[in-house]
C-alpha cells in the first residue's frame, strides 16, 4: 500500500510537471507534447478495442492521423497554412475507409466505427487545444501563443478531481452514477467544483483576459463536462470489461485514464469561450 502510493505521488508529479512545463515553455514544446499524447491515447484505445476479437482497427493508421490532426489545426491556427493543409488527413481518413473492401476482415463496419471514433473521441479534443493556445490580434494582423487557456483547462480538471476525492472521501453519501461509477458521489463532484471555481479567481486575478465572471464559468463548463468526460470512458471500459485502460503511467494507468475527462472538458471550453465572443 505504502509503495503503490509513493509511487502513484511520483508519477503525479512527474506527470503534472512535464504537461505544465510544456505548455509553459513555448510552442514547440507544447506541440511535440500533445502530439505524443494524442498518439500514444489512440494507440491505447485500438489496443482496447483489438482485444475483444471482434474489433481490428488500423492503430498506426489511426495514430498518424490524430497526430497529423494535431498538427494541421496547429497550423492553420498560427496562419502558417491554408486549409489544403488538411488534405494528407482526408486521405488518410478515405484509406482507412476504403481499405477495408480489400482486408476481408471480421466486422468491417465495426473497424470504421471504432476507428473514426478514435478520430473524433480523442484525435479532435487534443487538436482543439491549439484554438485555446493560438490567439489572433487582429490590430497587429499576427497570432500570439497564449498558454494561459490550455493550461487552465487541466489546472481545473486536476482541482476538481482533488476535491472530488478529498470531500467524497469525507462526506461521500449519495451516489453519482452508480451504475457506470459506482465510487464518484454527489459531495465530491460538488465539492470538487466548489474546488476548481475558486481556483478560477485565482486565474482572474493575475490573467485578465477574462472577467472573473467569465473564469468562473469556463471552470464551471470544465467541471460539469470533465465529469461526463471521465464517466464516458468508465462506460467504456465497462463495455470492454477492464479495469484500466493501460499501464504507461505507474500507480495510474493509461493514457485514456489521465485524460478522460479533458476528452469533453476542451471541445466545451472551446464552445464556451467562442460562445462569450458572440454575446
Amino acid at each position: 500500500m505504502k509503495n503503490n502510493f509513493l509511487q502513484r505521488a511520483i508519477t503525479g508529479i512527474l506527470f503534472v510537471a512535464i504537461i505544465v512545463g510544456c505548455i509553459l515553455y513555448d510552442p514547440l514544446a507544447f506541440g511535440t507534447l500533445f502530439v505524443t499524447v494524442s498518439a500514444l491515447t489512440i494507440r491505447e484505445f485500438g489496443h482496447l478495442v483489438n482485444q475483444s476479437g471482434e474489433v481490428s482497427i488500423n492503430r498506426t493508421i489511426t495514430m498518424l492521423g490524430g497526430a497529423y490532426l494535431f498538427l494541421a489545426i496547429m497550423g492553420f491556427c498560427i496562419d502558417a497554412a491554408g486549409s489544403k493543409i488538411f488534405i494528407p488527413y482526408l486521405i488518410l481518413i478515405i484509406y482507412l475507409m476504403v481499405s477495408e473492401l480489400y482486408l476481408k476482415k471480421k466486422n468491417p463496419v465495426l473497424n470504421w466505427a471504432y476507428s473514426m471514433l478514435s478520430q473524433m473521441y480523442i484525435a479532435l479534443p487534443f487538436a482543439m487545444l491549439n484554438v485555446l493556445a493560438f490567439q489572433n490580434d487582429p490590430e497587429a494582423s499576427s497570432v500570439s501563443y497564449n498558454p494561459i487557456l490550455p493550461l487552465s483547462i487541466f489546472v481545473f480538471l486536476w482541482l476538481n478531481d482533488t476535491g472530488a476525492y478529498c470531500f467524497g472521501s469525507l462526506f461521500g453519501k449519495h451516489r453519482l452514477f452508480e451504475r457506470i461509477s459506482p465510487k464518484k458521489s454527489w459531495e465530491g463532484s460538488i465539492g470538487g467544483g466548489i474546488v476548481a471555481i475558486a481556483s478560477s479567481f485565482v486565474f482572474a486575478c493575475y490573467f485578465p483576459i477574462m472577467t472573473w465572471a467569465e473564469w468562473a464559468g469556463l471552470a464551471l463548463v470544465v467541471v460539469i463536462f470533465g465529469t461526463w468526460g471521465d464517466l464516458t470512458e468508465s462506460l467504456l471500459k465497462r463495455q470492454l470489461q477492464i479495469k484500466d485502460s493501460g499501464s504507461i503511467l505507474p500507480g495510474h494507468g493509461g493514457m485514456l485514464d489521465r485524460f478522460d475527462s479533458s476528452l469533453m472538458a476542451i471541445p466545451a471550453g472551446v464552445i464556451y469561450l467562442y460562445a462569450l465572443t458572440l454575446l
